[in-house]
């Protein structure tokens, strides 16, 4: 295949043309070249650079101009530009993230409950959801991986993996300074800072800043204070030392603080509590605006995250190369829950979570330019979770949960390529994992609000239980024609099992004992073709997964007081037997003229039950999987041309749609969301080297949809959490 012209080309059209031709003079013939005068998509899916179209996994990659063009804020928006990805903020927070990839993932934030899909940033895995939903600002590439990663990524990749990459260091001086205004109070301003120090190239440093800003879709109608607005600042700082041709330190520095407001929920039916034990708050019917709340809790929901990391690369020789690197990153948040979304103290949690990890890799890898390359590495990561949450429940049941869970993985690597023939080529790896979780528990019920006189103990327990996992992976690709390439892999996924920390072994003495972990065996084919003289790109892949031990987090119902009605509940966590997951995926990228520009995707996902057993019966055929629609798609037409002053203008309109989908285990036909479609466009007029403007659109038919909610029939919560309404802004950058 001629691997260049073609990522080249793909670069075009699936994602943003990084350069145009300066040349004014030139004209027609500029438009003509467009496709040749782009910089090469390069990946790392593999743990080694290849094109976005060499590597035989199902990848999808967005270039820092593509995001821009594609109005991508924050990895949330990237849920309708990749097959099969359900990506969005989780219940009541901002920053806090949930993620699906072709079924799988975990919608529980707490501690104690892994990630489905892994999150990386500059090569660091984030353990924990809270401030994972990174916000994109001087980034070079976004990759998301789809399916098992089992043997290169490991942890929590069982789903797959969602790759942040930040701008690295150059040796020239650059930077940018932008501002953006729009609908909602939306101000962001964002910066960045980069290149020799001291007019070293061997030292290079890079910091960037951001603010974004927005007064948020609604309004608390009892305090008039702001929600689901945003108030987040962040940075980030790399410093190099390029010791020699062969040598170099980075050091790299993240922080951000999130002090946005709760998010705005919508209640969905009357609170029956409400008129039954508390008429002296008044009635609370629901609201007709799907972000207005009436909240009694305070609109407090912080979120602070910090990293930092040190990455050290020694090229030995031409065939050796070693990359050594470790990070400790921590969290802290204070979020304040009101389920009930009214000011009577029906159903009131206020959580403290905290997080801190230090990981280690070790990675070997080998290209001696023969027929044999690959990569071996060791990975370690030290992890303490831990916080506390404190529930009122009708102001008369009143308990916390609080705890620890220390988690300690060891794991080998390895992942080798060998060149079969010139066209077919073989790819076998594995990963053994060694995970010990640790659990200290105590959970206890209160005489009052106060949670100062402790009347009973539901959970106490300190107990540790190791996992042990080796994860395959074999694949084959051949390749037909230059132009097109077919493959085909099996591997398996696995993520560990641990302790339900809020377990109540008083009413459900199984709580207290540990859940399994859970595997997923896929089986892939797939192919990556360039067609009509490389102006259309087919990337195709069909996969069969079978899932094991699913684990689920759902609401459990019980008797508190022994009068054989249950008034109380606790969050339950259990293994859900076992599942199949078929799909079909399909990516297209078309340049049907110099000017014009056609990309997109389509998918098919087939989840279902086969083993569900509740009570002893398996009631497989009654269960849903949530997060998965049937259908998903989006289409993206762009128009571009360069203009006589040599800059260049451009314009598109996307348009996405997914199937009905049901966001929560307990799968409520009330929070369903039925099929819908979402509108976006965006102009883009880069004036020259160093001015450009950017308007964009989202959601412009302001189409309601839920992305989650709470339903707990037990206290009579039942809610919904919605997606952004239409939103506009207009960017002006400056680039030096």
């Amino acid at each position: 295949m001629n691997r260049r012209h073609l990522s080249i080309a793909i670069a075009c059209a699936l994602l943003a043309p990084s350069a145009w031709a300066q040349d004014a003079d030139e004209g027609a013939a500029q438009g003509e070249r467009a496709a040749a005068t782009l910089d090469a998509v390069t990946v790392t899916a593999r743990k080694r650079e290849e094109t976005l179209q060499e590597v035989p996994v199902a990848v999808t990659a967005f270039t820092a101009d593509a995001l821009d063009k594609l109005g991508v804020e924050d990895i949330s928006d990237l849920d309708a530009e990749v097959p099969n990805l359900t990506i969005y903020a989780a219940r009541g927070s901002s920053s806090t993230v949930t993620a699906y990839i072709r079924g799988v993932g975990q919608a529980d934030p707490l501690w104690g409950v892994d990630p489905g899909v892994g999150i990386y940033l500059d090569d660091v895995y984030i353990a924990r959801p809270q401030g994972a939903l990174l916000d994109v600002f001087d980034v070079e590439r976004v990759e998301v991986l789809r399916g098992p990663q089992g043997t290169l990524y490991g942890k929590n990749t069982i789903g797959g993996a969602i790759k942040y990459i930040s701008r690295g260091l150059p040796t020239e001086t650059d930077g940018f300074a932008s501002v953006t205004v729009g609908s909602h109070g939306k101000l962001d301003v964002k910066a960045a800072l980069g290149g020799s120090l001291a007019g070293n190239d061997a030292l290079r440093g890079r910091i960037s800043v951001a603010s974004l800003n927005s007064d948020g879709y609604g309004e608390n109608l009892v305090t008039g204070q702001k929600v689901s607005d945003k108030e987040i600042l962040a940075l980030r700082g790399q410093l190099g030392a390029y010791v020699s041709d062969d040598f170099n330190i980075q050091f790299a520095y993240d922080w951000m603080d999130d002090q946005s407001g709760v998010r705005g929920a919508r209640m969905l039916a009357p609170n029956p509590f409400n008129a039954l034990l508390f008429p002296q708050y008044g009635a609370f019917p629901p609201l007709d605006d799907r972000y207005d709340v009436r909240n009694g809790m305070p609109n407090v929901n912080d979120t602070s995250m910090k990293g930092l990391s040190a990455t050290a690369n020694w090229r030995v020789n031409d065939d050796w190369s070693l990359k050594y690197v470790i990070a400790k990153r921590e969290s802290d948040t204070e979020t304040n829950i009101d389920f009930d979304l009214t000011t009577a103290p029906i159903v009131d949690v206020k959580a403290f979570y905290r997080d801190q990890q230090v990981s280690n890799e070790l990675q070997v890898n080998y290209d001696g330019g023969g027929r044999a390359r690959g990569v071996m590495g060791l990975y370690w990561f030290d992890g303490e979770a831990g916080g506390q949450v404190l529930n009122n429940f009708i102001n008369s049941l009143f308990g916390d949960t609080q705890g620890t869970v220390y988690t300690e993985s060891i794991a080998l690597y390895a992942d080798w390529t060998f060149d079969l023939t010139d066209r077919l080529k073989l790819d076998v790896g594995a990963r053994y994992t060694d995970e010990d979780k640790h659990a200290v528990v105590l959970n206890r019920s209160y005489s009052d609000g106060t949670y100062s006189t402790p009347i009973a103990v539901v959970a106490d327990f300190d107990k540790t239980i190791n996992f042990k996992n080796t994860s395959p992976k074999v694949s084959l690709d051949y390749q037909v024609t230059p132009d097109i390439m077919v493959y085909g892999s099996a591997s398996r996924g696995f993520k560990s099992g641990g302790f339900n920390i809020r377990a109540n072994a008083t009413a459900v003495p199984r709580s207290a004992e540990p859940f399994d972990d859970e595997i997923v065996d896929s089986y892939e084919i797939g192919s990556k073709m360039a067609l009509l003289g490389q102006t259309l790109f087919l990337n195709f892949a069909a996969f069969h997964n079978e899932y094991k031990d699913i684990q689920l987090s759902v609401f459990t119902a019980y008797d508190s007081d022994g009068d054989g009605v249950d008034d109380a509940f606790f969050g339950d966590f259990t293994n859900a037997g076992a599942g199949t997951v078929d799909g079909v995926e399909i990516e297209y990228q078309w340049l049907p003229s110099p000017n014009w520009a056609i990309n997109g995707n389509l998918a098919w996902l087939d989840a279902g039950y086969d083993e569900f057993i509740t009570n002893g019966v398996n009631v497989a055929g009654d269960q849903k999987f949530t997060n998965a629609p049937e259908f998903s798609g989006a289409i993206n037409v762009e128009y571009r041309m360069p203009l006589a002053n040599g800059g260049d203008f451009s314009a598109r309109v996307g348009y996405s749609y997914q199937s009905e989908v049901y966001p929560t285990t307990d799968l409520s036909e009330a929070i369903r969301q039925e099929g819908y479609g979402l509108l976006d466009a965006g102009v883009n007029w880069r004036m020259d080297d160093a001015w450009s403007f950017s308007l964009q659109g989202k959601n412009l038919l302001d189409e309601e949809y839920r992305t989650t909610g709470y339903n707990i029939g037990v206290l009579g919560v039942l809610t919904g959490f919605y997606g952004p309404p239409r939103e506009y802004w207009l960017t002006a950058r400056y680039d030096f």
